[in-house]
C-alpha cells in the first residue's frame, strides 16, 4: 500500500506529492523507491488477511486473536440446524400431501430428507468436539463441512419416475 501524508494512495490514480508535482495516474507503478521517496509516498505492507469468522484480527506480533470457541461453536450447530432445514423446506409440501390425503410421498425423497438429517447431525456432532477456534475453523473451511445431500429434482422430471436422485453438493462458504 502506498501512503503520501499519511493517506493511502491508490496504484492507477493521479496524484500530487509534497513537492507539488502532478504525477499520472501510472507513475505509482513505474517510479522507482528511490523516486517514490523523494516524492514523499512510502509503502508498506499490506495486514495480512485473516478469517474474520473465527478471529478477531492480529496482535502486534501477527498472532490471531480469536474468538470465543464456545460461542463459535453455538454459532455454527445454529448455521447448520438453518442449512438443514432451509434444504428440507422445498420438499416440505410431500409430507403435507401424505398426511393430508394419503398420496405417498416417493421413497427418493424421504431418503434424502433422512440423510440430509443425518448430516445436520452429524455435523453438529463434530462441532461438539472442537474445542478450540483454531480446529473450528479447520473443520467449517475444510472439505468435510460444506458437503450436503442434494436432491436433483431435475432427474425426477426427465425419468418420468416420480423418484428423484440423491447427491451431494458443496459451495464455499459451507451454507447450501
Amino acid at each position: 500500500m502506498f501512503i503520501l501524508r499519511n493517506t493511502p494512495l491508490s496504484p492507477d490514480v493521479s496524484f500530487i506529492d509534497i513537492n507539488g508535482i502532478q504525477r499520472p495516474s501510472n507513475w505509482l507503478r513505474l517510479a522507482s523507491v528511490e523516486e517514490r521517496l523523494e516524492a514523499g509516498v512510502t509503502e508498506i505492507l499490506d495486514p495480512i488477511p485473516y478469517d474474520q469468522r473465527f478471529y478477531w484480527g492480529r496482535n502486534a506480533d501477527g498472532s490471531l486473536i480469536p474468538k470465543d470457541p464456545d460461542q463459535l461453536r453455538e454459532l455454527w450447530k445454529t448455521q447448520t440446524r438453518t442449512t438443514a432445514g432451509t434444504l428440507l423446506a422445498p420438499t416440505d409440501w410431500y409430507v403435507v400431501r401424505e398426511l393430508d390425503n394419503g398420496t405417498v410421498c416417493p421413497s427418493d425423497i424421504k431418503q434424502w430428507r433422512q440423510n440430509v438429517r443425518t448430516s445436520c447431525e452429524f455435523k453438529i456432532s463434530e462441532l461438539e468436539k472442537l474445542l478450540t477456534t483454531d480446529s473450528l475453523a479447520a473443520y467449517i473451511t475444510g472439505t468435510e463441512y460444506p458437503i450436503w445431500p442434494v436432491l436433483n429434482e431435475t432427474q425426477e422430471e426427465s425419468n418420468g419416475s416420480g423418484e428423484a436422485s440423491i447427491e451431494t453438493q458443496t459451495n464455499d462458504a459451507g451454507i447450501i
